[in-house]
Order: C-alpha cells, then sequence, then structure tokens
C-alpha cells in the first residue's frame, strides 16, 4: 500500500514571535534643559517632547519649569532661559503627572538618554512619584552602531540633525531639540529597513548584540579567580594587549564578553586576545600599584592612561648665578629647584607664564656669568618685567632676593608668590576684563596644584619606613609597607589573625630600595596612589620612621580658591558627556536579515 507524500505544514507565527513593528509603536521623543550636568546638585527648568507613530506626529508637550533656585548665567547665555522666565513656571511635581500622562504607554526616545531619563527619574524619586517602566531608545547609542565616521564625525544632535535634513535645528531649547531628534530618528529607521529591523524587539535588541566571535572567548575567563587582583589580556604573540584591576578579577574579565563592553577599542582588543593573565592581590592598593607598573613596563596598545610616566614634565630653576626656569623632563637631585610634575606642555607653560607675570626672573637662555655680564637689555627689561641681569644693572644677591620667593613657594608657602596674581585677577574682573581675568586664574591654579603636588610628594619621599592599615571590612586588616614613597609589601591580616604577626613577615620580604636617602622611590603617580589610600577615612598608621610632615602654611589657604576655580572650569560645559559620542572606527556590519531569536545578524568586521 503506497502512502502519499506529507506535505509541508506551515503555521502562522504569533505576534509575539514576529515582535511589534515599528510603525505601530508610540515614540514619545523627549529633551529636558536643566540648570547644570548632574541631578544631584542640578533642576530641570523646561521638558519639551513630541509623540509619533508611524512617521506622524499625534502631539506636542512643552513647559517651562520653576528650579526653585537662580539659573546659572552661562546656562541662560546657553539656553536663553532666564530665572525671571521661570518665576511663574509650576514647579517639577506639578509637571511630573502631566509629563507621564502624556508618555503613557510610549517608547521614550532621548538624543543621550541616560541624561534626561536620569534628571526625569530622580525628580520621581524627589517627590514620591513613581516612575512606570518604560522601553526606552538612546539616538545616541543607535547612531553611534549604524553610522561609520566617514559620514560623520561624531554623534551630537548638532550634527546628525543638519546631516539627516532635520526641519528643526537644535537650539538648546527642550521643544525645538526634541523636534529635532524626531527627524534623526526617523532618518536612523531608514537605515534599519534595508537591514530586516523592523520591530520594537530588533530595534532595543540592536544595541545590545554580542558579537559570536567575543562570546565564544568567554572561556578565557575560566581559570581567573574572585578577589582583587590585576588582569592582563595578550595577544597572539603572547605580548600584553591590556592591564587592568578590578576588586572582584573573575567578575571583571568575564563582564567583556557582554554586550555591556562597547568600547570600540576593547572590542578590538578582545578579537584580537587569545589568553588572560590573572595576578591575585591582597588588597586594591596593590593591585592598583601592580597595574601602573605593568603599564610602564609593557606600554599595552589599548591602554591609554600611565603609559609613559617619563614623559611627565618638570619646572625647573636652574642652579646658576642668575637661575632661570625652563621645562625638563627628568628630576637630578642638586640640579636646581623642581616644580611639578605636569600631565602636558600646555600646563608647564602655564606655570612658567603665571611665575614670570608674578617676579622679574629673567627669560633668556644663555648662561650668566657673575664676574662679568655683557650683553645688552631686551625688551622685557624696558617692560619692568626684567632686571637685566645681563648688563650688570642687577647683581647676584639683588637677583637671589626674586629667586627666593619661588624658592620658598615650592618648599612651604606660596603666598608671596601668587599674591600679585590673585590681585591682577580682582584688578581684571573689577574693570570688567572677565576673559583676561579667567585666564589669569586658570594659570594661576595650575601653578598652585603643582606647588601642592610637589610638596605632597616630598612629604612622604622623606620618609624611610612607614606602615599602614586599613579595615577589611570583615574584621581582618589590609596592610602596606611605604618606603620613600614606593609599595614595597602588602598583606591581609584576617579576623583572628595576628597583625603584629603578618606585618613581621611582611616586613622580612619588604623590596629593599637603592637611591640616596630623601629621593622619592617610585614613580609620582605610584607615590600619589599611596597617598590617597592613606588619606581615606579608617586608615591607622602603625610604624613611622623617620618624620612625616606638610610643610606650614603650604598651599592650604588657597584650598577654596582652588575650588572655585575648578568649578568655574567644569561650568563652561555643564552638559559634557562623559561617554564617547564618536562613531565607531570599525563598526560590526549588519546584514540583511535576521538571525535566532528575530535578531538582526551581525558580520565581524574585515
Amino acid at each position: 500500500m503506497s502512502s502519499s507524500p506529507t506535505l509541508p505544514r506551515y503555521v502562522q507565527g504569533t505576534i509575539e514571535e514576529l515582535g511589534t513593528p515599528l510603525a505601530e509603536v508610540t515614540f514619545v521623543v523627549v529633551d529636558l534643559e536643566t540648570t547644570g550636568g548632574s541631578p544631584k546638585d542640578s533642576a530641570i527648568t523646561e521638558i519639551g517632547a513630541v509623540k509619533v507613530r508611524g512617521g506622524v506626529v499625534l502631539g506636542e508637550f512643552q513647559t517651562l519649569v520653576d528650579p526653585g533656585r537662580e539659573i546659572p548665567p552661562y546656562i541662560s547665555v546657553l539656553t536663553g532661559i532666564t530665572t525671571s522666565m521661570v518665576m511663574a513656571a509650576p514647579r517639577i511635581a506639578t509637571v511630573l503627572p502631566a509629563f507621564l500622562e502624556f508618555a503613557r504607554g510610549a517608547v521614550l526616545v532621548a538624543h543621550n538618554a541616560p541624561f534626561d531619563l536620569g534628571f526625569l527619574k530622580a525628580a520621581c524619586a524627589e517627590t514620591g512619584i513613581h516612575w512606570p517602566a518604560a522601553a526606552s531608545v538612546d539616538t545616541a547609542v543607535l547612531a553611534r552602531r549604524l553610522l561609520t565616521r566617514d559620514e560623520v564625525p561624531n554623534c551630537k544632535l548638532a550634527t546628525l540633525a543638519p546631516f539627516f535634513s532635520a526641519t528643526t535645528s537644535p537650539t538648546h531649547r527642550a521643544l525645538d531639540d526634541a523636534r529635532a531628534t524626531v527627524d534623526v530618528l526617523h532618518g536612523l529607521f531608514e537605515r534599519l529597513g534595508p537591514l530586516g529591523v523592523s520591530s520594537l524587539e530588533e530595534l532595543t535588541g540592536l544595541t545590545r548584540q554580542i558579537d559570536p566571535e567575543r562570546r565564544r572567548k568567554r572561556h578565557l575567563a575560566d581559570s581567573v579567580p574572585h578577589g582583587p587582583g590585576v588582569y592582563l589580556f595578550r595577544g597572539p604573540r603572547d605580548e600584553p594587549l591590556y592591564v587592568g584591576t578590578s576588586t572582584d578579577l573573575r567578575t571583571r574579565v568575564r563582564s567583556y564578553f557582554t554586550s555591556g563592553e562597547q568600547r570600540s577599542r576593547i572590542t578590538e582588543m578582545v578579537a584580537l586576545a587569545t589568553r588572560v593573565d590573572a595576578i591575585p592581590c591582597a588588597h586594591a592598593l596593590e593591585a592598583a600599584v601592580r597595574e601602573l607598573r605593568l603599564i610602564a613596563e609593557h606600554k599595552p596598545r589599548y591602554n591609554r592612561r600611565s603609559r609613559f610616566p617619563e614623559r611627565a614634565l618638570w619646572v625647573r630653576l636652574t642652579d646658576e648665578p642668575f637661575p632661570r626656569l625652563s621645562v625638563v623632563r627628568r628630576v637630578r637631585p642638586g640640579a636646581g629647584v623642581f616644580l611639578g610634575p605636569f600631565p602636558d606642555r600646555r600646563a608647564a607653560d602655564a606655570a612658567v607664564t603665571a611665575v614670570h607675570e608674578s617676579l622679574p626672573l629673567r627669560q633668556c637662555t644663555p648662561r650668566i656669568s657673575a664676574r662679568a655680564p655683557a650683553g645688552s637689555a631686551c625688551a622685557l627689561f624696558d617692560m619692568g618685567r626684567c632686571g637685566a641681569p645681563c648688563t650688570g644693572a642687577q647683581s647676584v644677591a639683588a637677583y637671589a632676593d626674586i629667586a627666593a620667593v619661588l624658592r620658598a613657594a615650592v618648599a612651604c608657602d606660596p603666598g608671596a608668590l601668587v599674591a600679585p596674581l590673585l590681585d591682577r585677577v580682582e584688578r581684571l574682573a573689577a574693570e570688567e576684563r572677565y576673559e583676561d581675568a579667567a585666564v589669569l586664574r586658570d594659570r594661576v591654579a595650575v601653578l598652585l596644584r603643582a606647588v601642592r603636588r610637589r610638596q605632597r610628594l616630598e612629604s612622604l619621599a622623606a620618609v624611610p619606613e612607614l606602615v599602614l592599615a586599613r579595615p577589611d571590612g570583615a574584621g581582618g586588616w589590609e596592610l602596606s609597607v611605604v618606603r620613600r614613597g614606593r609599595l614595597v609589601s602588602a598583606g591581609v591580616a584576617p579576623r583572628g589573625s595576628s597583625v603584629r604577626g603578618t606585618l613581621a613577615g611582611l616586613l622580612s620580604t619588604a623590596e629593599t630600595l637603592l637611591g640616596p636617602d630623601g629621593e622619592i622611590a617610585a614613580s609620582v603617580d605610584e607615590t600619589e596612589l599611596v597617598l590617597r589610600w592613606m588619606e581615606k577615612p579608617g586608615t591607622r598608621l602603625v610604624e613611622l620612621d623617620g618624620t612625616l610632615a606638610c610643610p606650614a602654611p603650604g598651599t592650604g589657604a588657597f584650598s577654596r580658591f582652588l575650588a572655585l576655580a575648578d568649578g568655574s572650569s567644569a561650568g563652561r560645559d555643564p552638559f559634557a558627556d562623559g561617554r564617547s559620542l564618536g562613531t565607531r572606527a570599525r563598526p560590526d556590519r549588519i546584514t540583511a536579515g535576521v538571525g535566532a531569536a528575530g535578531r538582526p545578524r551581525l558580520a565581524s568586521p574585515a
């Protein structure tokens, strides 16, 4: 008996399997204006939102908000919103219910969504209003995923709006920026169509895609232990690619093989890695110090920070009858007074300029003999900014009195050095020459920070040995032995064990240092790590050989000035986003169609 051929059975997919078509999703594109960059100390001044579905605008929402405080002048210049404009506006507790009702059931969209949604969530928490669970889309992340650097140099809204021919230009007003973001969103959607991305589930999964090659390398973390330490990613030739540190090595290394890691350089590094080495450490300070040393030794190409400590710059007051300032890379004991270090040439030049504006030190480079100076005065002499020692018009003793002001500033008291500069800042501000005052203020701040940094480093470099202890959170103690600013031994005395016994073992195996006493025995970054660990609340000084003291009066009297200078510098760009907004250098290519679980297929970069 012959059987009839079995016909294929077709089953219609369910709505859950197909996903929600983008054309049927209601999006609410929102933008905020605020008094600053963080919801911790800033408030909302304006909310603008546009509701769209299927490319059609369904409604708009816009209102000013009384932040309950003065709007900083620089914010008013940026946004055009002044304190008088919001005095009659409703408070955020009144506005939030109306906005949440407008956005109810919709997918929220924002450009740099963590900023806008972070302010909204913080406002809800402050006013006791429930924040509804809602899907969100970040157009900045989506743009970084879909656009290349050949198309746009970055993914800022001001760059994307003209690229997608937006009908509204961003103006730092909430509704205008929301309207511009709508056009950017639709422009990005056009990029999704040919790639087979047509549902909300595919859209939200697009930014969370994990490269299959990265997923297959998760086994590299299998042998990594838990606990504090340093990890090294190694390449095909066993070369260190990247060095990092963590309080939990296994958890941190595993995170490199998840969708949470989106940095393009690290993505490229993981693709090259063939092995991960782990170095367990006693505590976080030892891990941080070992990381610095390994980065300085191997200079892994995927590390950006601390790769070249030898490139730090110092300002040197030369040791000669008529000393002058020069920028150098090495500190040589007995070769003069050294100020710094500085991270780059720009900072070093700013400090030099500040010193020259305060003291009439010579700026010429030839060495001047104390016995028979010969030369002609330059323009600085006519301007009163140099005593012309090259012509014999200024004696060695008179010049030494001027240089002594800088020596005293570096050693203990910068007051006489910076006092005329601060007076000039006040005078420029009184004359309404605010830009000149700000430039001089920043130079003084660079100079004071360098003095403070030098004094802190020398205070620890002068100590032959000290032992520090911190609670480990489990009833035990984390121990560190430091000699002349260098961590030479580290360990942990668990709860119930003898701290003195553990310490005796650490001291017997501690590194022996070479070099003259009183000279720093570690890199600047390492010594500053030790200083920060030492200054944390709860740290105890167990043993001390020598004297640990800071010079008096030091820079303490200028702490308020430095805080104000830092605040003014940060206030120049209150909306600065700490994340990279650049396009990916080697973005994953998305092929047409979808893969497993209805997600777009990704092709590894060539």
